[in-house]
């Protein structure tokens, strides 16, 4: 053996001993720190899967909720990606009540949502019903606190499994509220159908009615019946192909059964008397009741005879009809009579007649739904001015009805 020289083996041994050190030292602490940010996250994986697997262990049962609505500045009831809706807003309400999770927002089909009615735009509704999952003892004043003004929860109810707001109800009513003096007589001299008019002129002639601002008619007991009896030819089973757009004559579809149709009452706001139309039927197309009311207000005035609803039926061709303002139309009342009386008083569900949450309908109806119907009128003129067209329409047949006429005067009346 050969001798070696204690500095080379110190030399050696030391750089050999030193850099395994450095290098047992750095990867350590290395492993150490992946060691410590792999826990970190692997226990921030386990809090978010144990907060989901909470909220997907919360048992979702079907429940059915009345709701009401105030339709100004809403693009209609139902969800549209972009536009705001009352959906939108009522949807957006929940998920902050931490009723349902962000997946089941996204997709609320998750959570079976349906509504008992697709109200459009400009359209309130005093009484809606929407079905859903909800957790168990949902609170409707948690959901109201993320709700506008405009839009509140009256109340929340379990339902059964296979409820469905839209499929098991009976039928629906809609209330068109409107200004009495738009029932006045027309001057026969001065009008002449389906020619253009001088708007400035017409203004003139409907703002005074037997030489008193329009705002002070009345109806006359006479006026009343003679107007529900022209409303009471919409009742029973008809086609109305004509009350509505790309729907047919020969299409099913067109068929509606109207259940009733009167007028229930008047009523002085603000000195202008509104006359109530309530209208019951099992289903109603886009704009069918608005042009119903049209065509009411257009034989009440004279302007065509009574015969002209007859024709609209009847006819294979489309008529020339206007459409109402939106502003007048709500949604009333939503009947599930079939329902209360197989399910109601079986000791495990309710009722959806909603008689405990009258009080507070009510004071929302007027406060917010009649209010703003009665400030619009006034400030906007909004009958006034939707009288002055009137004349426009020919209310005859035609083989082609123009396009923009419905779009004009869905420009005009914030449309259904």
């Amino acid at each position: 053996m050969h001798p070696t020289t204690d500095s080379e083996v110190n030399t050696d041994d030391i750089n050999t001993m030193h850099g395994t050190k450095r290098s047992i030292d750095d990867g350590s602490e290395n492993e150490t720190k992946v060691q410590k940010t792999e826990e970190e996250t692997v226990q921030v994986t386990k809090v978010q899967a144990t907060e989901m697997e909470t909220i997907q262990r919360i048992k979702r049962k079907n429940h059915a909720m009345l709701l009401g609505y105030v339709g100004k500045d809403y693009y209609g009831m139902q969800r549209n990606p972009g536009m705001k809706t009352i959906e939108e807003d009522l949807i957006t309400a929940i998920l902050k009540a931490d009723l349902i999770t962000k997946e089941q927002f996204e997709n609320i089909r998750a959570i079976n949502f349906q509504r008992a009615a697709r109200t459009d735009k400009g359209v309130s509704a005093i009484r809606q019903i929407v079905s859903l999952k909800l957790p168990e003892n949902s609170d409707k004043t948690v959901i109201n606190q993320f709700l506008p003004d405009v839009i509140r929860v009256f109340g929340i109810k379990r339902v059964t499994k296979g409820f469905n707001s839209k499929n098991q109800c009976d039928a629906r009513t809609y209330r068109y509220i409107i200004p009495s003096y738009a029932f006045a007589l027309e001057d026969q001299s001065l009008l002449k159908l389906g020619e253009e008019v001088d708007e400035d002129e017409r203004i003139k002639q409907l703002s005074i009615i037997d030489g008193k601002s329009y705002i002070h008619y009345r109806l006359s007991p006479e006026s009343l019946d003679r107007l529900n009896s022209i409303l009471k030819l919409f009742e029973g089973s008809h086609n109305f192909h004509n009350f509505t757009s790309k729907v047919k004559p020969l299409d099913p579809r067109a068929r509606r059964y109207i259940i009733s149709f009167c007028c229930t009452k008047t009523f002085v706001l603000n000195d202008i008397e509104l006359a109530v139309l309530e209208i019951k039927g099992q289903s109603f197309m886009l704009h069918q009741i608005r042009k119903m009311v049209a065509i009411v207000v257009a034989i009440v005035r004279n302007m065509i005879s009574k015969e002209t609803i007859d024709e609209a039926f009847k006819t294979m061709d489309k008529m020339d009809l206007p459409l109402a303002p939106s502003l007048g139309l709500c949604l009333c009342h939503v009947h599930y009579d079939n329902y209360g009386k197989r399910y109601g008083t079986d000791g495990l569900h309710e009722t959806l007649d909603w008689k405990e949450c009258e009080e507070e309908v009510e004071k929302f109806q007027k406060t917010y739904i009649l209010q703003h119907m009665i400030d619009t009128e006034i400030s906007e003129q909004t009958t006034l001015k939707w009288l002055v067209g009137l004349p426009f329409y020919s209310f005859s047949n035609k083989d082609v009805l123009p396009v923009e006429n419905d779009k004009k005067q869905e420009a005009m009346h914030n449309n259904v």
